[in-house]
């Protein structure tokens, strides 16, 4: 099934005098959630709804504890979680402390699967 996309009209932010341009936007058709995550994995299997749905709610908790020990958290096929900062700069190696870091993210590198998905991705223009 393609993705939804339509044109969208943006300025140029590092430039606001320049002309505006049209550029593609995907569209989202829904939102999914842990339940029905829960029920298409219980179709593949043979594990019932309540341990999936223990088992991805464990995942919640366990991630989050193993990015703030400052590991890299990979999952096979899913992929690799890690956590990344920003920081302003300081003019000496002594002065960078902890008060430098303005801004923490996590990155989610996607596995092989994911990367080949995005590749064999279809799309349609709504008009």
């Amino acid at each position: 099934m393609p993705i939804t996309y339509h044109a969208v009209e943006r300025g140029n932010p590092s430039d606001p005098s320049a002309p505006k341009k049209y550029y593609a936007s995907s569209m989202v058709t829904g939102t999914s959630d842990l339940e029905e995550i829960t029920e298409r994995i219980e179709k593949l299997c043979t594990v019932n709804g309540a341990d999936i749905r223990a088992v991805l709610y464990a995942i919640t908790e366990v991630v989050p504890e193993l990015l703030s020990e400052g590991k890299n958290v990979h999952m096979g096929e899913l992929g690799t979680f890690r956590v990344s900062i920003s920081s302003s700069g300081s003019a000496s190696v002594k002065e960078v402390s902890e008060k430098n870091i303005r801004y923490r993210k996590i990155i989610f590198t996607p596995g092989k699967r994911f990367k080949r998905m995005l590749k064999g991705l279809r799309f349609v223009k709504k008009n």
